[in-house]
C-alpha cells in the first residue's frame, strides 16, 4: 500500500503532514540529531557506525568525515539508504560534509580534496573576487557532491576575518562584509543549481551571527576561546552576510560555539541563546528554515581519542538534559555531533518536553528531505557515474586555473617576475620534480641565479591531537627561523611565496625579498606557471597584512580594515606588465 507521503506528485507540505503522525516519538527524536560517521582510516565516534545509529537511535542525518574514493563514498551512501528504505517508514538518510575541495586537512573544519577537484581555499576565491567564478566553483562542488550522495554542505562560512589570529580565517571570504556578501550569495546560487531541489545541495550557512571577533583570536572549539567580543560596536557588520544569505533563500543555518560578551544578548553560547536564534534569526530576520547547532554542545566526548568537554559555554553547570531543553527553547531544530536521541525521548516521557515541540523541528527536517528528492529518485546514486564525475579532468582544470588566478603579487622590487629562460633555481618547499619543466634545479643558494621560498603563516603549536590542527596565536616568525629566512634572502635574489591561512606579520621578509607573492592554496605546478609567466597573478588581498604583532594585539577583534598603516592594505595586488 502506498501512503500519500510516498507519492512524489503531492506537495511537500501535504507529504510532511501525512508522514509526521505515522512516526513514533523515537522516529521523530532521531531526526533531531546529526552525527559524524567515518570513512577510510577515520573511525566512527565511540565506535558507532551509521548502521548502528540508524537502527538503534533512528538517526538519519550523518556528517561524513575522512577521505575516500568516489566509489567508496557512493557505496557507503547507498548501503545506508538501503537500510533506511527497509525500515518501517523508509525515511531516507541525509549525508553532509565539511568542505573537501581544497588544501586544508583539519578533521574539525575541512578535508583535503582527495578524489575531488582541488581549488584554492575560500580566501583564494575572495582574492580573485569574481562572483561568476565562485558560482561556477560551487556548481562543481554541487555536481561532485550529488554524484556520491552528499546532499548538505556544511558551508559556506560567512564569518568575517576581522581578528587576524583566528584559526578559521582560511574558510572565509576575508574581512570585508560587502565582498563576503556578494561572493556568499554566488556560492549559494552555485550549490542550488539551475533546477529544482532534487538537483541541489543544501547549504548550511555558518556561523550565525558571525564568528570572527574572537577574544585574543582564540577559537571557541576550546574553553579558552569561548568569548566573542565587539569593542568596536560592529555586531551588525558581522551580521550583514547572513542577512543577505537568508534573503537569498538559505534553508539551513548553523550558530557558532561562542558566547557574545558586552552586547544586548545573554552571555551564553549562540546555540543556547534565545535572543539570537528566536529573537534575531527567526523573528527579526524571518528565517523559518533549519537551525542546526555546531558539533558537540550537549555532552562531553572523545575527539580523536582525547576527552573534550561539551562546548556549552555559559551553561557549563547544566547537565545534558537541561542543556537540551535550553537549546530547544532557544529555537534549535537539530543537534550537530550528538546522538543522545534517547535522552530527548526520556524528556518527553517524563513530561519535561512537549512532543509538539519535537514535531515542529521534525517537520522542517522532513520537508528538506522531500525538497532534495531523497524520498524519490534521488535516494540512490550510481557508483560508476560517481567515478566519472568526481575529479573530472574539466573540474580539475578549472580548479587549477583558479589556483593560478588567486595568487597575489604583493611586490616585485627586484624586477624578477615573471621569470624567463631556464635559470639556475634553488627552491625550498617545492617538489624537485615540479621544477624540471621550468628551470635548472640546483642544490644550494650559492649555485643559484634565483631562489623560490615557500612559507606558511606562522602559528603557535597547541597540545593535543585535535587542538594541534587549529593554527592560532602569533603571526610572526620566531627569531631563529626569521634569521634563517633572511640569510637566504641576502644570499640570492628570492621570490617568497607565503601561504596566507591567516594574515602573516612579515615586515622584515617583505623588505628583504626580491618579490613577494601571497597564496591561498596553490599546488607547485600552478605556482610555477605564474612565476614563469605562463599565467598571470590576478589576486588582491582579502584582508590587511599587519605591520607588527603589537598592532594586532592592540586591534579590536570586530573591526575590519582597522590599521591606518598596514604592511599591505586590503585589496592590494599588482599585475605583471603588459607588452
Amino acid at each position: 500500500m502506498t501512503h500519500p507521503y510516498q507519492d512524489p506528485g503531492r506537495g511537500t507540505a501535504e507529504r510532511v503532514a501525512d508522514l509526521l503522525p505515522r512516526m513514533t516519538l523515537e522516529d521523530k527524536a532521531g531526526l533531531l540529531f546529526h552525527q559524524v560517521i567515518g570513512i577510510g582510516e577515520l573511525p566512527a565516534p565511540a565506535g558507532r557506525t551509521g548502521e548502528n545509529m540508524l537502527s538503534e537511535s533512528r538517526m538519519t542525518h550523518f556528517n561524513l568525515l575522512g577521505s575516500g574514493t568516489a566509489r567508496e563514498i557512493a557505496l557507503l551512501h547507498n548501503d545506508l539508504q538501503k537500510q533506511a528504505e527497509e525500515s518501517e517508514l523508509g525515511i531516507p538518510v541525509t549525508l553532509s560534509t565539511d568542505p573537501r575541495h581544497s588544501f586544508t586537512d583539519n578533521p574539525g573544519t575541512a578535508m583535503l580534496s582527495g578524489s575531488f577537484s582541488q581549488w584554492p581555499e575560500t580566501l583564494g576565491l575572495a582574492a580573485i573576487g569574481d562572483a561568476d567564478l565562485v558560482r561556477r566553483h560551487a556548481g562543481t562542488v554541487r555536481r561532485e557532491y550529488l554524484a556520491v550522495g552528499l546532499r548538505v554542505a556544511l558551508h559556506p562560512q560567512l564569518d568575517l576575518a576581522t581578528e587576524p589570529r583566528w584559526a578559521r580565517i582560511s574558510g572565509t571570504f576575508g574581512e570585508d562584509a560587502d565582498l563576503s556578501t556578494r561572493l556568499g550569495i554566488a556560492y549559494l546560487e552555485g550549490l542550488r543549481g539551475p533546477g529544482d531541489g532534487k538537483d541541489s545541495v543544501s547549504a548550511m550557512v555558518k556561523h550565525f551571527p558571525g564568528g570572527g571577533p574572537q577574544a585574543d583570536g582564540e577559537d571557541p572549539h576550546f574553553p579558552y576561546g569561548k568569548e566573542q567580543i565587539y569593542p568596536g560596536g560592529f555586531f551588525d557588520y558581522h551580521l550583514r552576510p547572513f542577512r543577505a544569505a537568508i534573503a537569498a533563500g538559505a534553508t539551513q543555518i548553523m550558530p557558532y560555539y561562542g558566547k557574545p560578551m558586552g552586547t544586548v544578548y545573554e552571555e551564553v553560547a549562540f546555540g543556547f541563546n534565545k535572543g539570537i536564534i528566536t529573537g534575531l534569526l527567526r523573528e527579526e530576520l524571518g528565517f523559518d528554515g533549519i537551525v542546526c547547532t555546531d558539533w558537540g554542545l550537549l555532552t562531553d566526548q572523545l575527539v580523536m581519542g582525547e576527552p573534550h568537554q561539551a562546548r556549552a559555554w555559559g551553561v557549563e553547570d547544566l547537565d545534558p538534559a537541561r542543556r537540551m531543553l535550553l537549546a530547544l527553547e532557544a529555537g534549535v531544530d537539530q543537534f550537530g555531533g550528538e546522538s543522545c536521541a534517547g535522552l530527548m525521548v526520556e524528556l518527553v516521557r517524563t513530561g519535561r518536553l512537549a512532543e509538539s515541540r519535537i514535531d515542529g523541528s521534525a517537520a522542517r527536517l522532513l520537508a528538506e528531505k522531500f525538497r532534495l528528492g531523497l524520498f524519490d529518485d534521488r535516494r540512490y546514486v550510481d557508483p560508476d557515474a560517481a567515478e566519472e564525475i568526481v575529479g573530472h579532468a574539466d573540474f580539475r582544470a578549472d580548479g587549477r586555473d583558479a589556483q593560478r588566478r588567486s595568487l597575489t603579487l604583493l611586490h616585485d622590487r627586484g624586477g624578477i617576475l615573471p621569470m624567463s629562460g631556464r635559470p639556475r633555481l634553488y627552491v625550498h618547499g617545492i617538489a624537485a620534480e615540479a621544477v624540471a619543466e621550468y628551470a635548472e634545479l640546483v642544490a644550494t643558494p650559492d649555485e643559484a641565479d634565483l631562489a623560490v621560498l615557500r612559507l606558511s603563516t606562522p602559528y603557535e603549536p597547541r597540545p593535543g591531537r585535535f587542538e594541534s590542527f587549529f593554527h592560532a596565536g602569533r603571526l610572526d616568525f620566531g627569531p631563529e627561523r626569521l634569521k634563517e629566512i633572511l640569510t637566504l634572502l641576502d644570499a640570492v635574489p628570492t621570490v617568497v611565496v607565503i601561504h596566507l591561512e591567516r594574515p602573516a606579520v612579515i615586515p622584515e621578509i617583505a623588505g628583504r625579498c626580491s618579490a613577494l607573492v601571497a597564496s591561498y592554496g596553490t599546488d607547485d605546478r600552478a605556482l610555477l606557471d605564474v612565476l614563469f609567466g605562463r599565467s598571470a597573478p590576478e589576486g588582491t588581498l582579502p584582508f590587511q597584512l599587519p605591520r607588527s604583532m603589537s598592532e594586532v594585539e592592540r586591534g579590536r577583534p570586530d573591526v575590519p580594515k582597522e590599521s591606518l598603516d598596514p604592511l599591505f592594505p586590503f585589496g592590494h595586488g599588482l599585475r605583471y606588465p603588459t607588452s
